[in-house]
């Protein structure tokens, strides 16, 4: 620790060596690598966001710590599955295991079908992270309260959402539960599943997943007994959100978990040029917060680090942020192609080498939890599965054509609102039984338009 007279600290102020006393060190950049390279980065810990060593001990920070390094990625299972020595294999049964395997295959047998048709310009989706996101959701109770991104389906997945209603949503048509099909595709919420519906603005629920959680503390029926758990990207922790959100559920304080998903890039912008020092861990500690880092492409360490950092919410009600280093080997969303800003042989070989799903298969069949045969059989079912409900999806009609005026305020109807539903009415009704093109677009209506005439 280092004192200063007034007048040295001044002196200092803009001199080299107070830039070298106050800044964070420096990450080296990513870039595309060879297949033989990415594999030894792999047997040696390195991930692609991050340099941090790779250690076997699930340790949280809460404090700055100077001289002591970056702080280490927590695993447990190697790139091919094998348990690291000293990790601590969570003691999870052969069916639970089947069942975080089988969402994990899930996620990805609807990604691929899904992406092909946005392709042919039905819909539009994200895709999923496998190990990152049911690794999370195992760990936390059902009626814990979940605040999403983007790519947080599975979390529904694994609560029993459906792929059912997955579809509805996707397709905006009249079973849609989650929106009433008024909202974009991959928008979903659940009460019934305590899951907040998504929001475009990015960021905007980490300062909401704050006051979930001083809700929840203020709740005599869930005090101690619930959690709120919001998702983002490392991308949305450039946000000013990000920030607000950390301190107000560090000062209340909440019982807020708060998981990064650090894959590398928003959207085209590496982590490198996001953020210098070291990742979004780092600035846990700062709040005095509870932190951890994860490999999130390992189910097992991602489960450990989640049901510990929810322990820790419930036994202080305090704030725990876990990040969680990924690598997005699929584009930003379907209307983005990562090869105009990284190397196709690098995405290549992180599918290869680092791939979460493989990896976790690799460990269930060394202690005969699985098998080819299963493999197979599971892989033909899921898209068996989605490809029966997608088509069921799509030639279901949308809602109520009067949907569009409800659920805007509360209450009672607003005159502008009523004056716009009734001139909706007279339209429909003066051209919808003499006109083809309002024929057409009314019979994509459940009640084509006569509701709202009636």
């Amino acid at each position: 620790m280092h004192l200063y007279t007034t007048a040295k600290f001044r002196a200092l102020q803009l001199s080299p060596q107070m830039f070298t006393l106050l800044r964070a060190p420096l990450r080296l950049p990513s870039r595309a690598r060879p297949l033989t390279t990415v594999a030894q980065e792999l047997a040696r810990g390195v991930l692609p966001a991050s340099n941090s060593p790779v250690c076997s001990t699930l340790q949280f920070f809460n404090s700055v710590t100077q001289g002591s390094g970056q702080i280490p990625t927590y695993r447990v299972l190697d790139g091919v599955g094998i348990p690291i020595e000293g990790a601590e294999i969570p003691d999870i049964t052969p069916e639970f295991a089947r069942r975080l395997y089988e969402n994990m295959q899930l996620l990805p047998a609807m990604d691929s079908i899904l992406y092909n048709v946005q392709r042919q310009g039905k819909i539009s989706f994200y895709h999923g992270e496998e190990a990152t996101i049911i690794g999370s959701a195992a760990a936390l109770a059902n009626d814990d309260e979940v605040l999403g991104q983007y790519r947080e389906m599975g979390v529904l997945l694994w609560r029993g959402f459906g792929i059912n209603a997955a579809m509805a949503q996707c397709f905006g048509n009249y079973e849609d539960k989650s929106g009433k099909g008024r909202q974009m595709p991959m928008h979903f919420g659940s009460p019934e599943h305590h899951f907040h519906t998504i929001s475009s603005p990015l960021a905007t629920q980490i300062p909401q997943a704050a006051g979930v959680g001083f809700a929840l503390k203020r709740d005599p029926a869930r005090r101690n007994k619930n959690v709120a758990c919001v998702f983002f990207g490392e991308g949305a922790a450039s946000e000013g959100d990000f920030h607000a959100g950390m301190l107000l559920a560090s000062t209340i304080p909440t019982p807020t978990i708060f998981l990064a998903r650090n894959n590398g890039f928003a959207i085209s912008t590496p982590a490198h040029e996001q953020y210098h020092g070291d990742g979004i861990a780092a600035r846990g500690p700062g709040y005095g917060v509870d932190t951890v880092r994860v490999d999130g492409n390992d189910v097992l360490a991602v489960f450990n680090a989640v049901k510990e950092a929810r322990r820790r919410c419930l036994e202080g009600s305090r704030a725990v942020l876990v990040e969680a280093m990924t690598y997005r080997v699929g584009h930003h969303s379907t209307s983005d192609d990562s090869f105009a800003y990284r190397g196709r042989q690098e995405v290549e070989n992180w599918k290869k080498i680092d791939n979460p799903t493989t990896r976790f298969r690799l460990f269930m069949e060394s202690r005969g939890w699985w098998n080819e045969k299963e493999e197979e059989e599971l892989k033909v079912k899921l898209r068996n599965d989605v490809v029966t409900t997608l088509k069921r999806a799509e030639t279901l009609k949308q809602g109520d054509l009067r949907d569009l005026f409800t659920d805007v305020y509360g209450g009672e109807e607003p005159w502008n609102l009523r004056e716009q539903r009734e001139e909706l009415a007279r339209l429909v009704k003066k051209y919808g039984e003499v006109w083809e093109p309002w024929q057409k677009e009314l019979k994509r209506f459940k009640d084509e338009g006569k509701k709202l005439v009636d």
